[in-house]
């Protein structure tokens, strides 16, 4: 029932597929926005005025391909392109319990855990999720709400203010969010 048209940019997207190489997608100008991006946008741009490109993601992939692809498109933050990963730390739906909000012991762990190692700038113990806990699993049964993480933290400069907002976890997912700059 919700209709975001944002606008598209070619030209954006025939450049971030430059700068990714081999590795880059190919552009489909006919695929629509996942709800992991419009649901974001419309809460930012509620009047659809933003040019956007969305990237899909190979989740057959290790967590160190897609923060060396968000490396790559390093140039198109430099040239004033916001980018934006949205996902989740924690999300698990199958342990979702929609009559008790309470957030589960596990979820909570493994949100702090990540919140420190991001704190810390500890990528590369993020990109192996799998060995930060027994949680792990749990909060991470598939990667695709996970690994948008790394297009943002994978730009995140030395020294550069970091701060985490909406940090709360819900039953068994987590919104918490990071802010990497200081717009």
């Amino acid at each position: 029932d919700v209709c975001y048209q944002a606008p598209g940019d070619p030209a954006l997207a025939a450049r971030a597929k430059e700068l990714m190489g081999a590795a880059a997608p190919r552009l489909d100008p006919d695929r629509g926005l996942d709800h992991g991006a419009w649901s974001v946008l419309l809460a930012m741009y509620p009047e659809a005025d933003v040019p956007v490109v969305q990237l899909s993601l190979d989740t057959t992939r290790p967590g160190s391909f897609h923060y060396a692809l968000a490396q790559a498109l390093r140039p198109l933050r430099d040239e004033g392109v916001l980018v934006l990963g949205s996902g989740n730390i924690v999300h698990n739906l199958r342990l979702f319990d929609f009559h008790d909000p309470q957030p589960l012991d596990w979820a909570v762990r493994f949100d702090e855990a990540v919140r420190q190692r991001i704190a810390a700038r500890d990528h590369a113990a993020l990109m192996s999720y799998e060995t930060l806990g027994n949680s792990a699993r749990l909060a991470i049964p598939t990667p695709e709400h996970y690994y948008p993480l790394f297009y943002a933290l994978a730009l995140h400069d030395e020294g550069e203010p970091l701060s985490f907002f909406n940090s709360t976890v819900m039953s068994s997912i987590s919104m918490t969010s990071v802010l990497i700059g200081g717009r």
